[in-house]
Parts: structure tokens; C-alpha cells; sequence
């Protein structure tokens, strides 16, 4: 069974830096699971910059289709999954263009599916980071606050199967699951 790690926080607050320096503190074959699409140039370079810093690591680029991806990792292996965030946009995007509604049922059932894919791989460590939105104003349109609320639902259900969660607030990590427990 794979041990996951759960990393979230705002946009720029250090998750991906933070992830991938606990991946790298671990052994095992390391992969690098890409969800952003390649949509212009400014991403492209972007994503040249990534890869630059991962050396080591083995790229897979998939953006809609994860539990796939699981289903071939190899034993032992250190499985990066770079992110939720931009997975749920694809989906929306993708159920969007197919003319189909992707309701918060649908989106719990997908990740529930995701996350026993990735508990019964045969990774073993798994490190995901996503973005937490729900904390800032309620977005204006109808489509961000699907988006807003299908995340909220994904990283609700990736937090209650992950061995462990931290919060990044301006780069510094909080581990908020397992809780430290307080002696009285």
C-alpha cells in the first residue's frame, strides 16, 4: 500500500518545492506525474524550467487519465503527482467541451477511484499537491465557483485517505495531518 502525502496551500506559497524536496528525501525511482496542459509559450517554459530541476526524475504527462498512470508504476517507486488543481480544470474543461455536467458526485467518485488506484499501486510514496481556493472571496461566475467547489471536494478527499497533510503558507510548511498530539 502507498503512503501519500498530501501537500496544499495558495498559489506560490512553496507546495511543489516543498513536495519534491520530500520526495527526493525518500528512496525508490522517481516519478513526476504532470497534469498541466502545454497551452502556450509561457507554460512551455515553464515546464522546460521544472524539468530542468528533476533530473533524476522520470516525466509522465497525462492530464486527464491518472489511474492509468498507477496502474503501471513499478514497485517501490516515488510517484510526484503535480496537480490536483490543474486535474480538476482538465476535467472540467474536458466535460465542458463534451457537453457534460460534472457535478460534485461525479468529481468524489473520480477521486475516490484515484485515490484506491494509488493506495493499491505498488508505489511507495506517493507526494500530490493541490491548491487550496476555498479560503479567498466567492468567485463572481458560475464556473469558478464549480471549479471552487469540485476542488474543495477532491482535496477533502485526498486529505481523509492521506498518511499525512501540510499546509504551505508563504513557503513554510504546517503538518496538519497526523495532528501532533497535545499531552494535558
Amino acid at each position: 500500500m502507498a503512503g501519500i502525502v498530501l501537500v496544499t496551500g495558495g498559489c506560490r506559497s512553496g507546495k511543489s518545492r516543498f513536495a519534491l524536496e520530500k520526495a527526493n528525501s525518500v528512496g525508490g525511482k522517481k516519478f513526476f506525474l504532470a497534469t498541466c496542459p502545454r497551452i502556450d509559450s509561457e507554460m512551455e517554459e515553464r515546464i522546460q524550467r521544472h524539468q530542468q530541476e528533476r533530473t533524476d526524475w522520470d516525466t509522465i504527462e497525462e492530464e486527464l487519465e491518472l489511474t492509468s498512470v498507477f496502474d503501471s508504476i513499478p514497485s517501490g517507486s516515488v510517484v510526484l503527482l503535480d496537480c490536483l488543481s490543474l486535474w480538476i480544470n482538465n476535467l472540467m474543461y474536458d466535460a465542458k467541451n463534451k457537453n457534460l455536467d460534472l457535478t460534485q458526485d461525479k468529481i468524489k467518485a473520480a477521486c475516490t477511484k484515484l485515490g484506491q488506484h494509488i493506495l493499491d499501486s505498488k508505489a511507495k510514496h506517493v507526494f500530490i499537491v493541490t491548491n487550496e481556493v476555498g479560503m479567498g472571496l466567492v468567485p463572481e461566475n458560475k464556473d469558478g465557483r464549480l471549479y471552487r467547489d469540485l476542488l474543495g471536494i477532491c482535496n477533502q478527499t485526498f486529505a481523509f485517505i492521506a498518511n499525512e497533510v501540510y499546509f504551505l503558507v508563504s513557503g513554510i510548511p504546517v503538518r496538519i495531518k497526523p495532528s501532533l498530539e497535545i499531552n494535558s
